[in-house]
């Protein structure tokens, strides 16, 4: 499976990828797909598995799809957004 996140900021997605790594989730920075929207046009695509936004230090999450064969399917999206 193939999880695209998207984020906020920047920032927020550096940090994703790095909370990935730690977690031994294989994921890559890459520009959001035309399909989806953003704030900053960065995202970031894991392997396998994410980690859902369930502490502060991942408050910029925008969202979290499932890539699937039709498009994607809406995983989890910010109360804000």
């Amino acid at each position: 499976m193939t999880y695209i996140t998207t984020f906020y900021s920047h920032f927020g997605a550096i940090r994703y990828k790095k909370l990935c790594e730690k977690s031994q989730i294989p994921a890559q920075v890459m520009p959001v797909p035309r399909d989806l929207s953003s704030s900053c046009g960065t995202c970031v695509s894991s392997q396998g598995n994410y980690i859902m936004p369930e502490s502060p230090a991942l408050e910029e999450i925008e969202q979290i799809v499932e890539k699937t064969e039709s498009g994607y399917r809406l995983l989890y999206r910010a109360a804000n957004s």
